[in-house]
């Protein structure tokens, strides 16, 4: 693990490589778990006021858990997440041509929103997790990603440099320069060629 300002980074964030093909995948992150995404309370809020705009993509079955329930819960963890239908997919999901996709990304595409997508699911495969002193940033490996690992390594595309969009977005062009520069000090190191080596 690595120190960055408040944060402290997993390695593998560094070392492990990601290209995500969606053509590949047909986006069933958005759809296998055992609970919706994390979300924090003021995304919710946001995505609460673009409700309008968005219904039109959203199924009966995704439309009746949030007037049940709301845009997001708290799972059996104690975490906030997003409203998931059958215990599966995102109440946001909608599928097109075989692929599950973002209703509220699709929105934010074609300038009808300016709200992405929460920052969660901006940032997958690097999952947060708020400590006392500070907050982790770890690479969480999953097999349904597993051709995206593939993909990643063929070109040499570290998960750093994949997520460096939203990276930013969470924490700021400063923190990731330091990242950046942190990341090419240690693969430098003895001990990164040793551990690669291996």
């Amino acid at each position: 693990m690595l120190a960055i300002g408040d944060t402290i980074v997993s390695l593998d964030v560094l070392t492990q490589e990601f290209l995500c093909n969606i053509n590949h995948c047909k986006g069933i992150c958005c759809v296998e778990g055992d609970s919706g995404a994390p979300i924090t309370k003021e995304e919710a809020e946001i995505i609460e006021n673009l409700l309008s705009e968005l219904k039109p993509y959203l199924t009966k079955e995704a439309l009746d858990v949030i007037d049940r329930q709301g845009v997001a819960y708290t799972d059996i963890e104690g975490e906030f997440v997003i409203s998931i239908v059958n215990d599966k997919e995102c109440v946001f999901t909608y599928k097109e041509n075989g692929i599950w996709k973002c209703a509220i990304e699709r929105l934010y595409t074609e300038g009808k929103i300016n709200f992405k997508k929460p920052i969660s699911c901006h940032l997958y495969p690097i999952r947060l997790k708020q400590y006392r002193k500070f907050m982790a940033v770890e690479y969480h490996k999953w097999e349904v990603c597993s051709h995206a690992c593939v993909e990643g390594k063929r070109i040499k595309l570290p998960v750093y440099k994949f997520l460096k969009e939203p990276l930013i977005r969470r924490f700021g062009e400063a923190w990731y320069a330091e990242l950046e520069l942190t990341a090419k000090e240690y693969l430098k190191s003895d001990y990164a060629k040793n551990k690669a080596n291996k």
